[in-house]
């Protein structure tokens, strides 16, 4: 039986986790998933309440299990984020979750800030996820006077780019995608941009197949922007990938709507909506749960139920199309109504193919 950790976190994560539990539990019962779903208390309230952000304990328990599923951490009453570092860096690292995946799908072409976007949109970013300029290493010196020094060190390996760059073209090859695009600094950064390089290059050779080229970081922005469709499947750094993806996010349609999955692949999986935990608007129902119920999606592809996940994907695109939508996509249903509107359409269409 598939165990799955549900952490709802803080503000509007435990909103849309809610909906993507309710969710879960009904394809549990539709399509007998056989899936055991754990809640677990992580998140600002227990750090206020105990002092503890997660123990070693938790994140070997963790380890166990076949799915997490996370709502959003960050709350102001913890200004420094001590508890959100601790458990989300802390299972990325922790569990070795090197592939950072965030498709950004244009459902509808009235949802991109764009004018001229039309037609499908599918960008799809693989974020490499343990190492780069998020790993803490460097330190300070003289904090807090005018000859303070810091250093931030950007850690990348042969291996952790190795693995995050066989994986892009691995999916572009079995998803029947066409291209993968580098994203680096390689102009100023000489030398992770140039191991990011001959490591692309090299990998890049086992897949005549696909075409490849290479973009600066700046000019990829921009580009997305100006040019969105000529892209597919873009690779890049921890820092790198954390701006292009929320760019890219932006272009289809907003964070609101963007899932993520964390993967070891055969071993550890996280799935958390790229949004954050919006305290501004928490407890007032007007959270958009399509992030969430999208990352239900990328649990179910990941357990081998594609056909399940396409379902799901197609229920969130119809949601859009017949404006039953949160009011960040000009509805005016509550966080609950839209989930559970998508939830029902999946039931319909599920009994309309029988």
């Amino acid at each position: 039986m598939p165990r799955v950790a549900l952490i709802p976190g803080d503000g509007i994560g435990v909103e849309v986790v809610r909906e993507a539990r309710l969710l879960l539990e009904a394809l549990n019962a539709s399509e007998r998933l056989d899936l055991e779903l754990i809640d677990w208390d992580l998140g600002a309230e227990r750090y206020l309440r105990e002092g503890v952000t997660i123990t070693d304990e938790e994140f070997a328990s963790l380890a166990e299990y076949d799915a997490v599923l996370l709502g959003a951490l960050g709350d102001p009453r913890v200004p420094g984020n001590e508890h959100a570092k601790d458990i989300l860096l802390g299972m990325r690292f922790k569990l070795d979750l090197y592939v950072n995946y965030r498709p950004c799908v244009l459902l509808s072409p009235e949802l991109s800030p764009l004018k001229d976007v039309d037609g499908p949109l599918r960008l799809e970013i693989f974020r490499e996820n343990t190492e780069g300029a998020y790993t803490g290493m460097g330190g300070s010196f003289k904090t807090g006077t005018r000859d303070e020094i810091a250093i931030e060190e950007d850690v990348n390996t042969w291996k952790g780019v190795e693995r995050i760059v066989r994986a892009a073209f691995d999916f572009a090859d079995t998803r029947g995608r066409s291209r993968v695009t580098l994203v680096d600094k390689a102009n100023a950064q000489r030398h992770a941009g140039g191991l990011w390089r001959r490591v692309f290059a090299e990998v890049g050779a086992r897949y005549p197949a696909i075409e490849q080229d290479a973009m600066y970081v700046d000019a990829m922005v921009m580009d997305l922007i100006r040019q969105p469709q000529r892209y597919q499947v873009i690779v890049a750094s921890n820092l790198f990938g954390d701006i292009v993806s929320d760019v890219a996010a932006e272009v289809t349609g907003g964070l609101g709507l963007a899932p993520s999955a964390n993967i070891h692949p055969g071993r550890n999986a996280l799935f958390e909506p790229v949004h954050g935990s919006a305290p501004d608007i928490a407890g007032r129902g007007t959270a958009n749960p399509v992030g969430a119920i999208r990352c239900v999606s990328l649990m179910l592809d990941h357990f081998g139920r594609g056909e399940l996940a396409a379902r799901v994907e197609a229920a969130v695109a119809a949601s859009i199309e017949h404006g039953r939508t949160t009011p960040d996509l000009g509805g005016q249903l509550s966080t609950a109504e839209v989930g559970k509107w998508i939830m029902e359409r999946i039931a319909g269409d599920r009994a309309a193919s029988t």
